[in-house]
């Protein structure tokens, strides 16, 4: 029997094709997706702490004001880039260290803030057991999923 052109046999083979490379397409894509956001994470977390190490070099240098208690690490993210005062300059004029608070590419929820997608660790927090403070010494992702090469997410 044909069908415009073509047999009903080559038809089946050809839908059959198509459905088996999409099958094999599909996986790659996901692969380069979950690549590309891992790369994004990569980013956002080196421009973060690059941020959070630049404020603490600027109160070591006695360029922000310091409190009795303060551990030298901004109080919260927004801080680095909502900038501060520079105390050595007479004008006063503000120190920035971030143009802006980049989001975990892995948090779906793009309603919440940027700085809320990072899970915060404090100064006087433990390494394996990081919890939030009165500073933010570092962040994290807060996913629970485990990167392509087999580490956790929230331990990058």
């Amino acid at each position: 029997m044909r069908t415009r052109g073509f047999t009903l046999i080559e038809l089946l083979v050809t839908v059959a094709i198509v459905g088996l490379l999409a099958t094999l397409a599909l996986p790659m894509t996901e692969l380069a997706v979950q690549r590309s956001k891992e790369q994004e994470m990569r980013i956002a977390l080196r421009e973060i702490r690059t941020g959070i190490d630049a404020y603490k070099k600027a109160w070591d240098e006695g360029r922000i004001q310091k409190g009795l208690d303060d551990s030298g690490y901004p109080k919260s993210l927004d801080i680095l880039a909502d900038g501060v005062e520079d105390f050595k300059n007479p004008k006063r004029v503000k120190m920035y260290f971030l143009r802006r608070i980049p989001r975990d590419p892995l948090v779906r929820d793009t309603r919440s803030p940027a700085a809320d997608t990072w899970g915060k660790r404090s100064y006087k927090s433990p390494p394996d057991d990081p919890q939030e403070g009165d500073d933010v010494y570092d962040v994290y992702s807060m996913s629970k999923g485990v990167g392509l090469n087999g580490v956790p997410y929230r331990e990058w």
